[in-house]
């Protein structure tokens, strides 16, 4: 058993964050039934053809559900459309702004002729305010949200590796629809779930938020260091390898210069007593630590970092990642199946007892057309003829 064994999803979905979401709830075993287009699917699926053919992001995000393509413009799609809603508990969309109202996906709407409904709509702005209309990628939320300028050198700012914004709306649409599951249980009434890009990613960025309001200026942008605390980053080693460490307070600090560092004499250096000490001269404590790490193998660093319980970190690419041992041992690969054959997918991180996470194939565009629509009472004779048509 899942916990969401007898949820019925249906989602209007592309690129990142609405799929992130829903994929979270196929993992817990509800049944998703993703809409895409005729012909061409989420555009996701063309971001590129690195794994065996098909997109990364898409094999990411699409595992376990079902595709059934409609198109939405046509009254015919939009009638199909309110037929399988009549089934659901939840519908989720992220959709251009003004094109929830055209396809008839209002959420208002929607509420009125399914009270038990909860509908979820996932946005670049909401559904207020000036930016209200406007259209947003994630990189775009990243620079109008203030990461961009927080990321990166001195020299140059710059994005985030991965979809953050996307990530952090998909991850937060994903609590609503569980809040608002949780609340329907008890009262029966479905609810309207909105999340936007840019609130979500504000809320990230509340930290920093909170030290430029009240500390009068933004954090500096510190490359792969920390803004506020120091030592906290890469350091060099003998063999060319990068050891990333963490010190987070005096007693740490003592630490590290007795047992790692082998300079009991920087304790007594007022450029080094105290936290935001440290961070002021960071320049001087950078080049005063590396001189020391860089005369140590990368084994030998680990080794003293272990010894005096000083927190740290290999500095990995993304294919030792893949081969990482913690990942190995815990066992969190699977195998799932594909239009391209048999791919390695990560578990989902959150695991709960008796509770194994549903780990299934990612659809090929279209794959459970005919058996959704029959399963909706349509002959195969309509089926055949929407086919022609293009309505599916």
């Amino acid at each position: 058993m899942t916990p969401f064994d007898s949820l019925t999803v249906v989602s209007v979905e592309q690129a990142v964050a609405a799929p992130l979401a829903t994929r979270q709830l196929a993992d817990l075993g509800a049944r998703v039934v993703k809409i895409e287009r005729p012909g061409v699917g989420d555009f996701a699926r063309a971001y590129d053809t690195t794994v065996k053919g098909l997109s990364s992001y898409f094999v990411w995000l699409n595992r376990s559900k079902q595709s059934l393509t409609l198109d939405l413009k046509r009254p015919a799609g939009q009638a199909i459309l309110e037929r399988l809603l009549a089934r659901a508990d939840v519908f989720v969309q992220n959709v251009a702004p003004g094109a929830s109202a055209r396809l008839g996906t209002d959420p208002a709407m929607l509420r009125a002729r399914h009270p038990a409904l909860v509908v979820c709509t996932i946005s670049g702005y909401g559904s207020s305010g000036p930016f209200a209309d406007r259209k947003a990628y994630d990189l775009l939320v990243q620079a109008e949200a203030g990461l961009v300028s927080l990321t990166g050198s001195p020299d140059e700012p710059a994005k985030a590796g991965i979809a953050v914004a996307d990530i952090a709306a998909g991850m937060h649409a994903h609590a609503g629809i569980l809040a608002a599951l949780l609340a329907r249980a008890s009262h029966g009434r479905g609810a309207a779930v909105e999340v936007s890009l840019f609130d979500a990613l504000a809320e990230w960025m509340s930290a920093p938020a909170y030290y430029t309001a009240y500390g009068g200026s933004a954090p500096a942008r510190t490359g792969p260091h920390h803004a506020s605390i120091a030592p906290y980053g890469p350091v060099p080693t003998a063999g060319g390898e990068t050891v990333c460490i963490g010190v987070q307070n005096d007693a740490e600090w003592t630490r590290l210069c007795m047992d790692v560092l082998a300079r009991p004499d920087l304790l007594q250096d007022e450029r080094f007593r105290s936290t935001p000490a440290r961070a002021a001269h960071r320049d001087a404590l950078a080049k005063t630590i590396a001189d020391a790490t860089g005369r140590l193998v990368a084994a030998d660093l680990v080794a003293r970092l272990d010894g005096a319980g000083i927190a740290h970190a290999r500095m990995n690419s993304m294919a030792e990642v893949l081969a990482h041992p913690q990942l190995s041992a815990r066992s969190r690969w699977r195998e799932i199946d594909s239009p391209a054959g048999p791919l390695r997918a990560l578990r989902p991180p959150v695991e709960i007892d008796d509770a194994e996470a549903v780990m299934g194939a990612v659809p090929a565009l279209g794959a459970h057309t005919d058996a959704i629509l029959r399963e909706l009472g349509y002959s195969q004779d309509q089926i055949e003829a929407w086919r022609t048509e293009g309505v599916i």
